[in-house]
């Protein structure tokens, strides 16, 4: 049976790091269709939507599954497949860039400003839950279930050791060990 280890461990140089890339901005929109994580951690290219939409998409991602453990690219991982189906659809494209900027237009009544540009979480999801029974979030929610959890990367996260049934199956492999699910 594995353990895991699930106390924060926070080094001096992790909390310099971090504390200074809050502050810095979560997600930049570079010219050319490009959405780059504070301190160019990743990037992504975009083709179809706006690059401001898209890192608005990331962002809501983020505030609709909070895991402060999953770094942003996994949420822009789980976010880049609607650009490629905004090529496709023309309708989903409308959906996904009007979605975005009722967020924003939301936020720049209640905050002043645009989504990506409202400090605290809470007042971010308070924004996504006045918005929740419309089809645009809906769309965005059931589809981050798949486009985030589907990842291998994140299930080494949660301590998921992923499908068993190619090795042999779960009885000996722990069958019974499933603290991964506590996390």
């Amino acid at each position: 049976m594995r353990t895991l280890d699930k106390r924060t461990k926070v080094t001096r140089r992790r909390f310099l790091k971090t504390a200074g890339a809050g502050t810095a901005g979560i997600i930049a929109v570079v010219n050319g269709g490009i959405v780059m994580g504070s301190g160019g951690a990743w990037a992504m290219e975009v083709k179809t939507l706006r690059p401001e939409s898209m890192a608005t998409l990331v962002q809501m991602a983020r505030d609709t599954y909070p895991h402060d453990h999953l770094a942003d690219k996994f949420y822009a991982q789980a976010m880049i497949g609607y650009d490629a189906s905004a090529g496709e659809d023309a309708a989903l494209k409308a959906m996904l860039e009007g979605g975005v900027d009722l967020l924003d237009a939301t936020a720049q009544a209640r905050h002043g400003g645009g989504y990506r540009d409202v400090a605290w979480e809470e007042d971010r999801v308070a924004i996504l839950t006045s918005i929740e029974d419309g089809a645009f979030f809906q769309k965005i929610r059931g589809g981050l279930i798949t486009g985030l959890y589907n990842q291998p990367e994140v299930w080494a996260k949660f301590g998921y050791e992923g499908a068993s049934a190619e090795k042999g199956g779960y009885i000996s492999r722990g069958f019974d060990d499933i603290d991964w699910l506590e996390a």
